[in-house]
């Protein structure tokens, strides 16, 4: 895809308990309009009509969009699978590229110096990555709280709770946001890699044992 003056893309995430739809403008990374509803029950319930009450806030209809970026964790299966099949599916139907990216990276992208931004990763963990003016130089991994060193970071950014476990100064965003997913994309000319879900551990769900 090439980048002119005014390429259109959809921007969701799934991977917290915000459930993330927006118009980006990727020429300035401007957000045109998002909808978000924090609620960790409600991604497949919400994320459609959040797709379609940001387009419709932002005067556009689908086929204005020229793209789709999905964040791809790391977060919960059931909510990763939600958000990342919307996107493929958008994509097929639209006939636009969809690129996938790191679902921290969208928070990280977005802060300066030296950060370590942090999500709730359940099981009393946390699924963190560090930055150095918003380009990732450690992570994702996925572990318990006091496992994890800050390192350099002199701030540390995302979910408010698990921030709130460090001795950092706090930073916004607290989830990925539009612009931090339009700007976590390397390349938007480039041909988008497969999607590949950053599940860190296996999903809680057990397939049952095979009857003898």
């Amino acid at each position: 895809m090439g980048v002119g003056a005014r390429v259109i893309v959809l921007a969701l995430d799934t991977a917290t308990p915000a459930v993330t739809a927006g118009i980006v403008r990727i020429d300035d990374f401007a957000t045109l309009a998002e909808r978000v509803t924090v609620d960790a029950r409600a991604h497949a319930e919400r994320l459609t009509p959040n797709v379609l009450e940001a387009l419709a806030d932002a005067g556009l209809t689908m086929a204005d969009l020229d793209a789709v970026v999905v964040g791809c964790g790391p977060g919960p299966f059931t909510g990763l699978r939600a958000g990342m099949a919307t996107a493929a599916a958008y994509g097929h139907a639209l006939n636009v590229p969809v690129h996938g990216v790191c679902s921290l990276d969208a928070i990280g992208r977005l802060t300066s110096g030296e950060a370590l931004v942090v999500t709730d990763a359940r099981r009393r963990e946390i699924y963190w990555a560090r930055y150095r003016d918003g380009v990732r130089t450690e992570g994702p991994a996925v572990n318990a709280p006091a496992d994890v060193h800050p390192g350099p970071a002199q701030a540390v950014a995302g979910s408010p709770e698990h921030a709130a476990l460090f001795d950092l100064p706090r930073r916004e965003p607290v989830y990925p946001t539009p612009a931090g997913l339009a700007r976590a994309v390397s390349d938007w000319s480039a041909d988008p890699e497969p999607l590949v879900a950053l599940y860190l551990r296996r999903p809680d769900a057990k397939p049952l044992a095979a009857k003898a």
